[in-house]
């Protein structure tokens, strides 16, 4: 059997692997690229828009990102991060649309308002110090502030009508906030691929073979699972871009990196509302706290949400404890992901861990009636024949091993790449998809090292990403004129 010699495989037809075929091809043109995706068509995992929360994560609004410190101040670090990485993307989305790599904007990205809701005294007064903290840094200065009924009746009106008029309340809101649909931001991004030369498309092809070669190159055995044929490839660099099943994966390609990685997986709930007499009262997305003991990922959010073009209220997440690393994965995952070197960190874990897991079980078990009570904490007048159950995607927390030996849960992304430059995969879930042109940089620094420093390559990412190599969290000027020129190309201002 012949094998199919490419520079590069792109395992995972999602957000990620997209992304840096994108990237990679502007890059350097004359690169082969092979992307194989185990479905019969890409961004159905995790990045199809009902699978994620379709927020363009900027730390806007998710107070997850503004942990409150002992000391009872607001810690910003982490949203002013996640804000730089999200210009990012947006500048990269931009230049794409103006090359008309992407079709209209609003295929895929939407001015949505990101908002913030708190009740109760201790809320009120967390959210009032967050606001003067993240309004006082450049990246956030168009944060707005009220406790005033007249100004939240205005920014969220399904959520204070018939609201106990006594209960203490207030929100902030950023009105360039947007809201996005990754499934058909990366179907276009696949389909520009799929016109360029030296770009294959496999689907319904799931890897069942992973080995480094005595050469340096990669070994990937893909099957058909229509056709039963067998594809033997061979490249370069692999890049292992395929959500949950990226664990699995890593394992196989037995890297000194991946020894002590572990995956917790965790599904997923909507409560949905696509009534139009309901849908179009709220425009806006409204994050709040997430319950004690809850993971990050489930914080509690009312989401005007525009999936495929069309309009819809989702409400969620509720999350649950699953064995499956992918919505379309086997109930084994977990117990098959299991090895001598991450067997310690994963028992550490569990035993560390069992609030969130008795949380996760219990919300696997409540019923239609319980949920649409959580809901009527943002939307006091909801009714349960309005709302349906919508499953969401799979995600799998990291697992690593803690400087004592034991484990920690990591919340969050990070990218794992073998020192030789030649694989690397990206683990974890939120903010994921919002931040993937930050995390192909990354990626791209780190195996392709020599060839970003040549001038060619450094001229070409800046004009993908006119901030890179630059700093947005320092540099005032320089976010202004990237945000005015992207809030207009997306058509977000």
């Amino acid at each position: 059997m012949a094998v199919r010699q490419a520079d590069v495989v792109l395992v995972g037809g999602g957000v990620m692997s997209a992304t840096l075929g994108m990237m990679l091809r502007q890059l350097d043109p004359s690169l082969d690229i092979v992307m194989v995706e185990r479905l019969d068509h890409v961004a159905h995992e995790s990045t199809d828009g009902w699978n994620n929360a379709g927020t363009g994560h900027a730390g806007y609004c998710e107070l997850n990102y503004t942990p409150e410190t002992d000391d009872g101040d607001v810690a910003i670090e982490r949203a002013l991060k996640i804000n730089a990485s999200f210009e990012v993307s947006l500048q990269f989305w931009s230049h794409m649309v103006e090359q008309g790599m992407l079709p209209d904007p609003k295929n895929f990205i939407n001015r949505t308002p990101h908002q913030s809701f708190v009740w109760g005294e201790d809320g009120v007064k967390f959210l009032k110090r967050r606001h003067e903290k993240l309004s006082a840094h450049h990246l956030f200065r168009e944060m707005e502030y009220t406790d005033s009924p007249r100004d939240l009746e205005e920014w969220m009106p399904l959520v204070v009508t018939n609201r106990d008029p006594m209960q203490k309340v207030a929100a902030t809101r950023i009105k360039h906030g947007s809201d996005v649909d990754f499934g058909s931001l990366t179907r276009s991004m696949v389909e520009f691929l799929e016109t360029t030369p030296n770009f294959e498309l496999m689907l319904s092809s799931p890897v069942h073979y992973l080995a480094k070669r005595d050469n340096g190159r990669w070994k990937v055995r893909v099957k058909n699972q229509k056709t039963g044929e067998l594809t033997k490839l061979e490249a370069g660099f692999v890049f292992l871009g395929a959500g949950g099943g990226a664990l699995p994966m890593l394992q196989k390609s037995n890297i000194d990196e991946s020894k002590g990685y572990g995956g917790f997986p965790v599904s997923g709930q909507w409560l949905v509302c696509q009534k139009p007499e309901i849908v179009q009262q709220h425009h806006s997305k409204v994050y709040g706290k997430a319950p004690i003991g809850a993971p990050p990922m489930s914080v509690p959010h009312l989401d005007t949400r525009i999936i495929n073009g069309e309009p819809a209220l989702l409400f969620g997440p509720f999350a649950g404890f699953t064995t499956r690393f992918l919505k379309q994965g086997s109930v084994f995952d977990l117990f098959g992901s299991v090895r001598s070197a991450n067997l310690r960190p994963m028992l550490s874990v569990s035993r560390t861990n069992m609030d969130l897991t008795r949380y996760l079980i219990g919300e696997v078990f409540q019923s239609h009636s319980d949920r649409v009570a959580s809901l009527r904490n943002y939307f006091p007048d909801a009714r349960e024949e309005d709302w349906r159950l919508q499953d969401a995607g799979q995600r799998v927390q990291i697992i690593k091993k803690s400087p004592e030996g034991g484990g920690k849960l990591e919340f969050g992304t990070e990218i794992v790449a073998a020192k030789d430059g030649t694989l690397a995969a990206l683990l974890g879930a939120s903010p994921g998809a919002s931040t993937a042109v930050q995390a192909m940089i990354d990626v791209i620094q780190r195996c392709f090292p020599e060839r970003m420093e040549s001038l060619e390559w450094q001229e070409r990412m800046k004009v993908m990403v006119p901030s890179y190599g630059q700093s947005l969290v320092d540099d005032e000027q320089l976010l202004n004129n990237v945000r005015e020129r992207t809030l207009s190309t997306l058509k977000l201002s």
